[in-house]
């Protein structure tokens, strides 16, 4: 059994690292992939050497339904790893190919399910694309359509939109495959029961974190400037015809958003946004552009630019007011307040929090924050936030920090205090203790299962054909379909 969980956890962790190192190659390189026409016929090209050096020509390695696959993908795949210091330490030529093969499936199987991505959205991640590469290249884009052996601009655009899309509707399908996989209390209990007591997983250190955040409150007066900024935003483009993802990366505070001109995609049955947000956005006609709206984040207008069923494509800008240094003064000397108060014990952690804490998510909880990966109050400590560790490294139990300075998610200043308690030292799984954990490594384990089963049952659906030397592959997956 602990062979299994082994054996589990190093394919999900293979997986993950060439998924992560596959999609930095769209951000910073361009490999060559196509979808093929169902009359094209593709002529293989094999290995060829010559007396000087030995060199490989590229040609077509696998074809995947409708995808094909070229030697040079695994190529600048290796390339791009090695140029970022990645360790390459375990990890095949094989291993890689096999991943594309996968995320070819997947790609493929999305079109036959009729899965359907944004057009929109990936032009956009294409435009951010091009620009980082022009950024962090320096050169021009004539260079870099030149650098890429591209005929011009449009070609390059064309291949990345296809190379992106394709990544879409793989992580669309995987997405698909296992959203509604579900484990009960009594498969979690048996999947525990299998596991022999001398092999259980050990879980390192846990503790519970608690903090109160005081936010600076902002003035009416700066509310109402960001509030007129974005009216006048609106009547430009509605009156004079102004571009709205012009104003996006022009003025929004939204910076992670500037890459795809301000724009999300909404879905009714699974909530994205905040609830502000959301109300505005599917109250909105296509084409329409919303009044002004707070949300905790700031003030936002949203342009709902397409509606396809249940997916809305919106784009937003959002401003976020600035505080006075008189209201960052008074939050401060607000926080030292409350600290000197549960320092000398008028007052418990808990109790402050819930009634002087800005921060919403943790107030009504008594400061106690939840893990996001287990939806839990604990916290392992080696799996713990880098900069959370680096808060609370120093705490001993019930012992409150100083006063931290953070930014907030509107990016303004807010002061905050901590407390670590309940601290567990490491140990071996226990199931009542460890339920929530032992039930993620039970649901990895089923999900891992169907995602197999769904592979098996597809490859032997879908053509296709692996050619050369890959052939020689051990694949975990029947490609070759022995």
């Amino acid at each position: 059994m602990l062979l299994k969980i082994k054996n589990l956890k190093s394919i999900i962790k293979l997986n993950q690292y060439v998924l992560i190192c596959l999609t930095f190659l769209v951000t910073q390189g361009v490999f060559a992939q196509i979808i093929i026409e169902e009359d094209e016929t593709v002529e293989v090209q094999k290995d060829t050497v010559d007396n000087s050096q030995s060199r490989r020509i590229d040609g077509v390695v696998a074809v995947v339904g409708d995808y094909i696959i070229l030697d040079s993908d695994i190529d600048n795949t290796i390339l791009q790893l090695k140029a970022q210091g990645a360790s390459m330490e375990g990890v095949t030529r094989c291993q890689l190919f096999g991943k594309l093969l996968e995320d070819k499936l997947y790609a493929h199987q999305a079109i036959q399910d009729s899965i359907i991505v944004s057009d929109a959205e990936i032009r956009s991640a294409v435009d951010y694309q091009l620009q980082q590469f022009l950024d962090q290249s320096g050169k021009t884009m004539e260079e870099l359509i030149a650098f890429y052996n591209k005929e011009d601009e449009k070609s390059f655009r064309d291949e990345m939109f296809e190379i992106n899309k394709s990544n879409k509707l793989a992580s669309e399908m995987q997405r698909k495959i296992i959203d509604e996989v579900e484990v009960t209390p009594e498969e979690v209990r048996q999947f525990f029961s299998k596991i022999p007591e001398d092999e259980r997983p050990t879980f390192g250190t846990e503790l519970k974190v608690s903090q109160i955040v005081i936010e600076p409150e902002v003035s009416e007066e700066n509310k109402q400037k960001v509030i007129d900024q974005l009216k006048q935003f609106k009547a430009d483009i509605l009156e004079n015809g102004a571009s709205f993802r012009s104003k996006v990366v022009l003025y929004t505070d939204d910076k992670e958003s500037i890459k795809t001109g301000g724009l999300y995609t909404l879905y009714r049955k699974k909530p994205r946004m905040v609830k502000e947000f959301r109300d505005v956005a599917f109250s909105l006609q296509e084409g329409e552009i919303s009044e002004p709206f707070e949300s905790e984040f700031g003030y936002h207008i949203i342009y709902l630019e397409k509606i396809r069923g249940q997916e809305f494509d919106v784009r937003h800008i959002l401003l976020i007011p600035e505080v006075s240094q008189d209201a960052i003064t008074e939050a401060k000397t607000k926080i030292e307040t409350i600290r000197q108060r549960i320092v000398d014990g008028d007052i418990s952690f808990a109790e402050a929090a819930k009634e002087f804490s800005d921060e919403k998510e943790t107030k009504s909880e008594g400061g106690f924050l939840i893990n996001p990966a287990t939806q839990d109050y604990n916290f392992e400590l080696t799996r713990m936030d880098p900069e959370l560790y680096g808060q609370i490294q120093e705490l001993k139990d019930d012992e409150v920090s100083l006063i931290l300075t953070d930014r907030g998610r509107t990016g303004n200043v807010k002061f905050k205090i901590m407390m670590v308690s309940d601290r567990i030292d490491e140990h071996v799984a226990d199931f009542s203790r460890d339920y929530l954990k032992i039930k993620e490594l039970a649901l990895n384990e089923k999900r891992f299962k169907v995602i197999e089963d769904w592979q098996d049952e597809k490859i032997m659906e879908t053509y296709i054909k692996i050619n050369g030397d890959y052939r020689d592959c051990e694949f975990s997956s029947n490609w070759l379909k022995k």
